[in-house]
């Protein structure tokens, strides 16, 4: 895929809640799993191994981070960590807050639902998100320090 027609080189793949220089994390406007994130390579990228191992170093990290505030705020029952890109090519890994009575549990939300989830749970995790969104600012705004 060229990068002139690489979806996340040409948007942000979510709401942008930080970014540097070499990646970006996003909210994923998903209703039926609030709290999903992305960090997103921002340079072109399909693959981990086409990093240096600095960069990788620094890409996991990240990654990292990210779970552990969703842990933190979200409370989540598990985490799902994917870097999958085999429909948009370029380097990005989701990290899904899960739930044992999400509409996919146990399997990967790209799989089979299971169930319609009860609507005042989702509405328990929408809540969460804003307290998401400023430990997420707050944990990389302070690693710049």
């Amino acid at each position: 895929m060229a990068k002139e027609a690489c979806e996340l080189c040409m948007h942000p793949g979510g709401e942008v809640i930080y970014r540097d220089d070499n990646y970006r994390i996003v909210l994923v406007d998903d209703e039926r799993y609030p709290g999903f994130c992305r960090v997103i390579w921002n340079a072109h990228a399909a693959e981990m191994t086409d990093l240096s191992t600095a960069e990788r170093a620094i890409l996991i990290a990240a990654v990292w981070q990210v779970e552990e505030a969703i842990r933190e705020t979200m409370q989540p029952h598990k985490i799902n960590v994917a870097s999958l890109g085999n429909v948009v090519p370029h380097l990005h890994w989701h990290v899904i807050p899960r739930y044992e009575n999400d509409a996919h549990f146990p399997n990967p939300i790209w799989g089979e639902i299971k169930r319609t989830p009860v609507s005042s749970e989702l509405a328990k995790r929408k809540a969460m998100v804003p307290r998401l969104r400023e430990a997420l600012q707050a944990r990389f705004e302070e690693s710049l320090l």
